[in-house]
């Protein structure tokens, strides 16, 4: 996607740069966006995607590297130059207005006459639920009323981009699920480009059409939210991208002319038919002296014939049940969409399918598997 909407290139941000103890943010980012996309900067506090968003909105200076809107440089300019729609975080409303002259203010440039003003007003307030708030001040509303307020504020406008920062880290989670929802329509009924900063992988998947996971001011995986799960890039999105996160264990493999074994600690051994690796996948194991094996919980089976395991704690969340266990020296847990009456301290099988495991390299955290074939 070289000709997409918003090209960031070499993107660096270093806050404190001339001190003794500068902070580099931002490292060497590149991430193309596609017009009418709509993605996510995901991670958790301080892994840059603020700063990312802040930079391409032009409220932080890039230190080093391009921004491209529509094949314009704009790193240089002012936010206002950029014609970028915002919502912050932190609401940044007008006290003196009300709700709605908050909400109409960006539509001030277009020209518009008072009752198309009002009517795209009053769209927007009732796809976020604040029709009934219109008339009051910014002052009188709560926090998440005035977040949606900036939201709406931000995709009222016509711009190029829209761009969400926390869009609805406030709102309760009844009424988070039914906006997402909306915003998604709206924002794809309208061809809009967005880009939005979260740390709340649901709100990612349920949003977004890719997601760029960060970690340490670096990229870790652009990708859509199904080839982040299935076919994670490194360890650190493997284990970050799921909920429950992804079960790991120290590997060591056997490879024989029928069939392969993968050792883990405490001297469990899973044993796959041959063919359930391909020929390359089962050649890098001959080589790979010692890997990590990751499996997903709800890849995770329970039989009698498993391999051992001793549950110690049996969760049900209202719609499934995670069951975990000590296995091979770690932890295993296991999600089953039913009750089930595993008791801790009970003693249970763990089999797990060749097609259900992700393989990282051990120092590096490089996946070179998923499912029995190589990368």
């Amino acid at each position: 996607m070289s000709d997409g909407l918003l090209i960031l290139q070499g993107i660096n941000k270093i806050y404190n740069e001339t001190s003794r103890h500068p902070v580099q943010a931002v490292s060497d980012l590149d991430l193309t966006v596609a017009a009418g996309e709509i993605v996510a900067l995901l991670g958790s506090s301080g892994c840059g995607k603020t700063s990312t968003l802040r930079m391409i909105a032009g409220f932080e200076a890039v230190t080093s590297g391009e921004i491209l809107i529509k094949g314009r440089a704009v790193h240089g300019l002012h936010p206002a130059r950029r014609n970028v729609a915002m919502a912050f975080e932190g609401y940044s409303l007008y006290p003196p207005l009300s709700v709605a002259e908050n909400i109409a203010f960006a539509l001030k440039s277009e020209r518009l006459n008072k009752s198309e003003i009002q009517a795209k007003v009053a769209e927007i307030a009732q796809l976020l639920e604040i029709r009934d708030i219109l008339e009051r001040s910014p002052g009188s509303i709560s926090g998440g009323q005035q977040q949606r307020v900036s939201l709406a504020r931000a995709l009222i406008r016509k711009a190029d981009l829209h761009l969400l920062d926390e869009p609805m880290g406030q709102l309760e989670p009844q009424l988070r699920a039914l906006l997402r929802g909306r915003i998604k329509h709206f924002i794809k009924q309208r061809g809009l480009t967005a880009i939005l900063v979260t740390h709340d992988q649901t709100e990612a998947n349920a949003l977004s059409d890719r997601i760029a996971v960060m970690e340490g001011g670096f990229l870790q995986q652009y990708d859509t939210p199904e080839y982040l799960k299935e076919r994670p890039a490194n360890l650190f999105t493997g284990t970050f991208i799921g909920e429950p996160p992804m079960n790991v264990f120290p590997a060591q493999a056997e490879v024989a002319d029928d069939f392969v074994k993968l050792h883990l600690e405490e001297g469990v051994s899973l044993s796959f038919p041959t063919g359930a690796f391909s020929p390359p996948l089962k050649a890098r194991l001959l080589r790979e002296k010692k890997f990590t094996m990751g499996v997903r919980p709800h890849a995770v089976k329970i039989i009698e014939t498993g391999q051992p395991a001793e549950v110690f704690a049996n969760q049900w969340l209202g719609d499934q049940t995670h069951i975990a266990a000590h296995f091979a020296g770690q932890t295993i847990v296991s999600v089953r969409h039913d009750r089930a009456d595993h008791a801790p301290g009970q003693n249970i099988g763990i089999e797990l399918d060749a097609g259900d495991l992700h393989l990282f390299h051990s120092s590096t955290g490089v996946a070179f598997s998923h499912g029995g074939g190589v990368e």
